[in-house]
């Protein structure tokens, strides 16, 4: 696939093509990493359905909800390189996107989930039918008719700022391996360089930091943008109006 900026690909899986509720610029990078459509895969705490874009519609319904509501997977475009010859007056100007040859749709595990497997079918051009890209299955013997199963694994515990000894924090952070990490906030001025994450396992990485009683704010830095914890769902905004992640210690 076409390698492009973050940034850019977040405008347009979320403000074009309105799919699922994916704001983690990790996701957008591992769907540009696909080499095409095929059978669902875990990523973090969501399974991720693929299909060929040349398909006219896709959908997916899941055992465990009774099939009751297909949920339909949605278009990945990429922008082109906004840098090209001039549009010649009186010519069509290009499309802005191209097709990446993916449709995609998102399952969030839910964080209580309790499923060792989820059983789901799928609705590909009108037709009800078993997972094309997935050879696991299993036959109700109700129904009679066959599920497409993904096997779940157990779900940890999500990192949290206060899973650390009393007068300090923990921060995590999800992404790439082998990258470098960093964690700032009012405790250290806002400082970028001062704190770096140490990575362990490959792609998580976290550091203790202890700190005084108080309120703090803070976000990560990586790749030269700032994130807030997407594990700690308290926001402040800092005196430059930006959105930091909040926390206290008492």
């Amino acid at each position: 696939m076409k390698t492009i900026t973050t940034t850019a690909l977040l405008l347009v899986i979320i403000g074009t093509i309105g799919a699922a509720d994916i704001e983690s610029y990790q996701f957008i990078d591992h769907l540009l990493s696909l080499p095409g459509p095929g059978a669902p895969e875990l990523f973090e705490d969501a399974v991720i359905f693929t299909a060929p874009s040349s398909l006219r519609r896709a959908g997916i319904a899941f055992a465990h909800e009774g099939f009751a509501k297909v949920y339909w997977l949605r278009q990945f475009l990429i922008p082109q390189d906004p840098l090209g010859a001039p549009i010649p007056p009186g010519k069509k100007v290009p499309d802005p996107y191209i097709d990446s040859g993916l449709l995609f749709f998102v399952y969030q595990l839910p964080k209580d989930q309790t499923l060792e497997k989820l059983e789901y079918r799928m609705v590909i051009d009108g037709l009800w039918t078993t997972d094309p890209a997935n050879p696991a299955s299993r036959k109700d013997s109700r129904s009679g008719l066959t599920h497409s199963v993904v096997s779940l694994p157990a779900v940890p515990p999500a990192p949290s700022p206060y899973s650390a000894p009393p007068g300090s924090l923990n921060f995590s952070f999800k992404g790439p391996p082998g990258e470098t990490v960093t964690v700032g906030g009012s405790f250290n001025g806002w400082d970028p360089f001062m704190y770096e994450l140490i990575e362990n396992p490959a792609g998580l990485y976290s550091l203790t930091i202890p700190l005084p009683p108080g309120t703090y704010q803070y976000v990560f830095f990586h790749r030269g943008e700032r994130y807030p914890d997407p594990y700690n769902f308290r926001r402040a905004y800092t005196k430059e109006g930006e959105t930091a992640s909040e926390v206290e210690i008492r």
